[in-house]
């Protein structure tokens, strides 16, 4: 299962990362890249805060709900205010192709095996968005407020990256904050 997994986000960085080369997205795909992003993540944490016992894991699984909801109001905000509207692309669509498989395979899983998988995504996840940030979106965005908001998020990916693996360093050494009852 592990390998399915890491395959499906394998899959969307590559995707993410391959726009650069085929063709950089424009302003308005950036912004529907981004808002599907931050809602594959929000999905991700709905099946945790679900499914998860484990404290340490529903804490992240909360932070990422409380961040990424953050986030996405202040995309669809910039957006109004630019006057810029998500629009679909190639790279959103294998986002959320992707993420449908990922989501399928979490709501199989059940206790430490699910607590596992999903910090793995996690971690996978967050580094992929990073990469595709600072490599494809922001050298491709055009407005300057699009560009300098994407440029102000990365400290917060970066944070969820860390905080991913803690807690998946914390499961795999057993030392994680276990059931909460």
């Amino acid at each position: 299962m592990r390998l399915t997994l890491r395959s499906a986000v394998a899959a969307v960085a590559l995707s993410l990362c391959t726009a650069a080369f085929a063709q950089s997205p424009s302003d308005p795909q950036i912004v529907g890249i981004v808002v599907a992003a931050n809602q594959i993540d929000m999905d991700y944490a709905k099946i945790a805060l679900a499914k998860s016992k484990n404290k340490e894991v529903r804490d992240f699984a909360q932070q990422m709900m409380t961040d990424h909801t953050a986030v996405q109001k202040s995309v669809f905000d910039l957006g109004a205010k630019l006057k810029v509207k998500p629009a679909p692309s190639d790279t959103e669509k294998s986002l959320k192709d992707g993420a449908a498989k990922e989501r399928a395979e979490l709501k199989k899983l059940k206790g430490a095996a699910f607590d596992k998988a999903y910090i793995d995504n996690e971690v996978d996840y967050h580094q992929a968005v990073i990469d595709a940030v600072s490599k494809t979106l922001i050298p491709s965005a055009q407005n300057a407020e699009l560009k300098q908001a994407l440029v102000s998020t990365a400290p917060a990916f970066e944070g969820h990256l860390e905080h991913a693996k803690k807690v998946q360093s914390d499961l795999a050494s057993g030392s994680g904050s276990g059931m909460s009852h």
